[in-house]
This record gives structure tokens, sequence and C-alpha cells, in this order.
């Protein structure tokens, strides 16, 4: 066999098993062609490549370079095919649109289910970034557009469309001294947001376009954020705060889809921090049929979001 993505997947497959017989059963394959496989491997290598003496199973040292060698074949296998896809298939169109990830979990769901539908020529090909990073590849032409948030800060080198964007508020976990018990979104009277904004926070990465909006709001209250951790994912410095570890600013988006939990929500006024998001092509290209669509399809969602 010389699929590097099925063999990732056998070899995945066994070490979550511990077992040949029912890695094989669950692979749809016969043990002995597995048991097989692997032995020709390690003939080939010349070397062991899977501790299998002991349970659980591990990947020798030997194994753990094989396997990083199948991911870079399979990596680059993708990467071929996606280049030669205008040759291969002349008829469909493919957009390569860059996005932050948490982002993109909130934001595409909503995007490319009905234009991927309405449009079945068109591929579309994900770069997950930084802001930043999304930007240098649209000015470099490595991608066709890239859906952000805050335009203010983007290149001028670059054109957009802008839809509104959400309510951001302050989680406070139960475990705070600011919680208000039996209670969920506070009356944003209800407490002092400049002390509240001094407390312990877990934060977002300093790259994310939402760090940059709340670098922006502790500079109104000119207060130095006592910075407890950072992620580089917004969703997961909201889950370490609904865990206690400290408060965070986070979006509806983002916690209408989180367990239910004590906790209070202050909303931060609208005029302090608000989330616009856009698409953005480069000024000096002429967006293809199908781009044009897809900035159409975004000028037209609903992107508001509160609780």
């Amino acid at each position: 066999m010389n699929d590097p993505e099925a063999l990732l997947h056998y070899l995945d497959v066994l070490l979550k098993e511990n077992n040949f017989t029912k890695a094989a059963r669950e692979l749809y394959i016969s043990q002995p062609y597995l048991t097989q496989l692997i032995k020709r491997i390690e003939k080939r290598l010349g070397t062991q490549i899977i501790n299998r003496d002991h349970v659980p199973f591990s990947l020798t040292e030997a194994g753990m370079i094989y396997y990083k060698y199948l991911e870079n074949i399979s990596y680059n296998d993708q990467q071929l095919e996606r280049e030669l896809a205008p040759f291969t298939q002349p008829n469909k169109e493919i957009i390569k649109l860059g996005i932050l990830e948490s982002l993109g979990t909130f934001l595409l769901p909503r995007l490319l289910p009905d234009f991927l539908k309405e449009n079945p020529t068109v591929e579309i090909q994900l770069f997950e970034n930084s802001p930043r990073k999304s930007e240098t590849s649209l000015l470099n032409g490595d991608i066709d557009c890239y859906i952000g948030q805050t335009p203010k800060t983007i290149s001028r080198d670059l054109t957009y469309s802008v839809k509104d964007g959400e309510q951001y508020y302050v989680v406070i976990p139960q475990n705070s001294s600011y919680f208000q018990p039996g209670k969920f979104i506070l009356e944003p009277s209800s407490l002092d947001l400049k002390e509240v904004l001094q407390a312990s926070m877990v934060l977002s990465a300093s790259e994310s376009a939402i760090r940059h909006q709340v670098n922006g709001l502790f500079q109104k209250f000119h207060i130095k954020p006592n910075i407890v951790l950072e992620s580089k994912s917004i969703v997961t410095a909201t889950e370490l705060s609904l865990h206690g570890v400290g408060l965070t600013i986070s979006s509806a988006s983002i916690l209408t889809k989180m367990r239910q939990t004590p906790i209070n929500l202050l909303p931060i006024d609208e005029n302090l921090i608000y989330i616009q998001f856009f698409i953005a092509t480069k000024a000096d290209t002429e967006p293809s049929p199908a781009l044009q669509k897809l900035i159409n399809s975004f000028k037209a969602l609903n992107l508001k979001s509160r609780i």
C-alpha cells in the first residue's frame, strides 16, 4: 500500500485499539493483512515502528519519524492537487479564502452551505491563519479573499465590504468576587467596568483581531491588564474563563455555543467595543464572477448575534 492517508489511518486505529484483531475489524480488513502490512513496512525501513510488546501500543522513535514522513507526503499530495486543479478541473473555479479559525467556526457555516449549493462548480479552499498572515497572503496573491473583523486596521491596498458585528461581554465565572448569584446577564450599570477589567484576565493572543479591540478597551480606561493566560483561540480562552481561570471578553456567537454553567455576562457598551466583519480583496484586482458572488453572499448575511 502506497496511500499515505490510509497508512496514517491504519496506524491511528492500531494505536487506539492496542490490538491487531480489533484494529482490523474497525478498518474492515483482515487481521493477517494488517499484521503483514506493518511487518512489510518495518522490513523495508529496517527497524521497528510500533512498540507492541506492551499495552498501550506506541510508536518507536523510528515510528514517529515515519509517521511524520507520511504526514508530509499527504500534505504535499494535497497541495499538488490544489495547484493542479485549474488544469485538471478547468470548469471548476477555485476560491482561496483566508480566515481566522475561531472566526470561521462562527461565520463559515452561515456563509458557505447555501453559496456552494447555488454554485456547484466553485471549490473553496480554506487557509486558516492569523489576521496579519491572511492579509499578507492576500496582498501577495496567495489567496483570493480574506474574511476578518476590525476593517479599520487593514491595508489601504485592500478593498472590503463590511457587515455589522455582534455584542461583546465580560465573562465573570462563579469563583470571581464580582459574580452575582442567581443572575445571568447583568445590567451594564451594576458593576464598574473599569474596576472589573483590572481583575485577572484570560485573553486571546495578541495577533487575534478581537485582542486588538480588547487592547483598545484597556487603553480607553488607562488600564494595564492583569493577564494570567493567553490562548490563540478565543474559544479556548472563553472555556478557561468558564472554568474559573479568570475573566475574559467574549462574543455572543461563542458564548451561545458553550455549555450552561453558572456565570455572569456583563454587556459592554457598543461605543467601547464593537466588532465589524468584512470580506477583503486586492484593490487593484477585479474579482472573478464566482468571487463576486461570494462577496454578495457575505453582504446578504445577518451576522448580528446577541444572547
